[in-house]
């Protein structure tokens, strides 16, 4: 099971999608690493960062944005494209039981993502502490690959989900990039309209109460958990969840929708 997810996992790390999308990911995880480590940059004072540990966690939008994105085209057609070409049918007959080809479907496209993410975000906490002499401590490095490591699981899972749902590739990337689209473009706006409408202050983005509104609502967010994980390293950082909060909600996110996809896949007809 693991030398067949590691030969789908190369498969994926050296193909044309994946030479798409590494330059994105340098742009966006290195290259805002570098942006934000610069000593001379321009931010609001609140914002300015005092330590690579900040300096990272200003620099995690790259994963938010570029990586979760790489994980959805990655995983996207990870069974519907074996549906329509008819490998599916011949798959699901092998003497293997389908939750172990679920693993190594997991496996494979997840780690084909995981592993140049976890490189770029190595050298990206390098490149912080050669530009801006601080470097992050070894138990925050641990913390931001690790919450790295499973937002992009969740958006895999997620991908291969749709995938297994759809008929076709079309319907299985339109599927998959609407949730990207919702979680990391219009949840703002979301969490925006539910603070209006509970009564909760939102003009003022600095306003306690609201904090506290968008950290919760947050929870319901893979990339709300993903942030909630990172600023467990963070000082001063009150959204109203704490640590275990956020702990127990990385493990929600890990559980139910691995549950799902097994459960599909268990009752997948080709």
């Amino acid at each position: 099971m693991l030398r067949l997810a590691v030969a789908l996992g190369r498969q994926r790390l050296f193909s044309t999608r994946m030479l798409i999308m590494l330059p994105i990911l340098l742009l966006f995880i290195p290259g805002m690493a570098w942006g934000f480590a610069d000593p001379n940059i321009q931010l609001p004072a609140d914002q300015l960062p005092e330590n690579a540990t900040e300096t990272m966690f200003l620099a995690s939008i790259g994963i938010v944005f570029a990586g979760t994105m790489a994980a959805v085209l990655i995983a996207h057609d990870g069974i519907s494209r074996d549906r329509s070409s008819g490998v599916l049918e011949v798959r699901l007959s092998q003497p293997m039981a389908r939750w172990r080809q679920g693993v190594v479907l997991v496996l494979g496209h997840w780690g084909s993502i995981a592993l140049p993410v976890a490189v770029l975000l190595i050298a990206s906490m390098a490149l912080v502490g050669y530009r801006s002499d601080m470097w992050i401590p070894i138990a925050d490095a641990v913390v931001f690959i690790v919450a790295a490591m499973l937002v992009l699981l969740w958006y895999t899972v997620f991908a291969l989900l749709a995938s297994s749902i759809a008929k076709e590739q079309g319907s299985a990337i339109a599927f998959s990039i609407g949730l990207w689209f919702l979680f990391t473009l219009l949840w703002v706006l979301f969490t925006t309209l539910l603070a209006a409408l509970n009564g909760v202050a939102v003009g003022d983005t600095q306003d306690q109460g609201f904090l506290v509104f968008e950290g919760r609502l947050d929870l319901l967010s893979p990339n709300g958990v993903y942030h909630h994980i990172l600023e467990t390293r963070l000082d001063g950082v009150d959204r109203g969840v704490s640590s275990v909060g956020a702990y127990l909600a990385a493990v929600a996110w890990t559980c139910i929708p691995l549950y799902f996809f097994h459960r599909r896949l268990n009752r997948l007809v080709p």
